[in-house]
């Protein structure tokens, strides 16, 4: 809306102009170019000036007021009631405050009212009024018109898109809390760390920022009933629900087949079939692997996955991980195991790839930060340093989620020594040097 000062002024230069434009006809060119220049500010500001006698009911009308009634010039102005019959029917009550305190006052005022032309167009119109004063009272007024009609577009298609936006948001962020609530139902998260024999146990899920790309990111730590700790991690493709379904799929399959005491290269190629077969279109990374806490031997596999992370006496690196292809990939290909022989003290990392993969780095440099994050980590601050490692790889994936599980093997004199300890200088099969 416009404000007083800003009406009057509007009113006394179209005044300014209307009174001089007749007085300038007798003085050739210039009073012609002048004319010409006040049309032409009037299309760009899609303005016109327009006075009505209340006496005579006489009317006189700019050339731009006709364009913004969509009326021709020679069927001539239109007297107020006729103006009043073009109102929209809701907006009748602003033209009559607005013809009533005009009469009423001295100074400008002003409404914004909507008219409907005879092509059946609404148009939204802004008018600023003014009276004509005279020794006995007013006998007229003046003023500008304007179609505001392409202004009010753009701010109702704002409003209506700031409204959606927000609907948006608050369906995205109540889907958010769905799918965090149904994974933390499926796949709940260890409070704090978990104690299993021969091993302490902290696990980070990481969900991506955008709620869009919560996806199937899981994890297994448990002890088999042959006495070993079955350690598993894995990322189904996909997002959203159908990913969060898969995952419960693959991950309590996983759980079911445990059961048989089978090494990790059969239990792979057990959730390789079921995938190609039950879960269609889609494909899977996997890490399985068993610890045996009498000897600290870790036997595991891999299916598309990065390889876990060694550190020991403050040293972190990445286990040559043995073949396997992706889960739901191809039928038929042989999943191999590796062995690594874990010491007292050691810790291990067991990641999906939503940890280190950033679409604005390359994937090799999201692997160095996580393992120079990883030097000073040790079972004594085992959640704190999880939390660390996180902050300085730079939090979480905008784009992924993220599972993070971490296998600390206790100092002797952190707990009962396993009958079976590893000689002092075992050698971690399969570490890089």
């Amino acid at each position: 809306m416009v404000d007083f000062a800003g009406a009057a002024e509007l009113v006394r230069r179209a005044e300014l102009v209307r009174q001089e434009v007749p007085h300038e006809r007798g003085r050739g060119a210039g009073a012609e170019l002048l004319s010409v220049r006040l049309a032409h500010a009037e299309r760009l500001g899609n303005m016109g000036w327009a006075e009505w006698n209340l006496r005579t009911g006489a009317a006189i009308w700019s050339d731009q007021v006709y364009a913004i009634f969509g009326r021709d010039r020679e069927e001539g102005p239109l007297s107020l009631p006729d103006l009043a019959a073009m109102v929209e029917p809701a907006d009748l009550d602003a033209l009559d405050r607005l013809l009533w305190h005009v009469v009423a006052g001295v100074e400008p005022v002003h409404a914004e009212f909507r008219v409907r032309r005879g092509t059946g167009e609404l148009r939204d119109l802004r008018v600023v009024l003014e009276p004509l004063m005279a020794p006995g009272g007013p006998v007229g007024m003046h003023g500008v018109i304007q179609d505001i009609t392409g202004r009010r577009r753009a701010e109702r298609m704002m409003s209506e898109s700031r409204r959606q936006l927000l609907e948006a948001r608050e369906q995205a962020a109540e889907e958010r809390n769905v799918m965090l609530a149904l994974r933390e139902a499926i796949l709940p998260a260890p409070t704090g760390c978990l104690d299993l024999p021969g091993a302490r146990i902290a696990v980070r899920y990481v969900p991506a920022e955008k709620t869009a790309s919560l996806g199937g990111d899981w994890f297994e730590a448990a002890t088999t009933p042959d006495g070993r700790l079955l350690l598993a991690i894995g990322d189904v493709s996909g997002h959203g629900l159908p990913a969060i379904a898969h995952m419960a799929h693959l991950r309590h399959a996983l759980v079911g087949l445990t059961m048989t005491g089978k090494p990790a290269d059969r239990l792979l190629s057990w959730l390789n079939d079921l995938v190609l077969h039950q879960l269609k279109d889609t494909t899977a990374t996997a890490v399985i692997g068993h610890l045996d806490p009498a000897t600290l031997l870790f036997t595991w596999g891999q299916a598309g996955n990065l390889d876990p992370i060694l550190v020991r006496g403050g040293l972190a690196t990445r286990l040559g991980r043995p073949p396997g292809v992706l889960l739901g990939a191809v039928s038929g290909r042989p999943y191999e195991l590796a062995r690594t022989r874990l010491r007292p003290g050691d810790l291990l990392l067991m990641f999906t790839d939503g940890l280190v993969e950033r679409r604005t780095r390359d994937i090799d440099v999201g692997l160095e930060l996580v393992l120079a994050a990883a030097h000073g980590l040790s079972a004594h601050d085992l959640e704190a340093g999880l939390d660390r490692l996180l902050a300085q790889i730079g939090g979480p994936n905008p784009e992924d989620d993220a599972c993070l599980l971490a296998v600390a093997v206790p100092e002797p004199q952190e707990g009962p020594e396993g009958p079976g300890a590893p000689e002092p200088d075992g050698r971690a099969a399969g570490v890089r040097p």
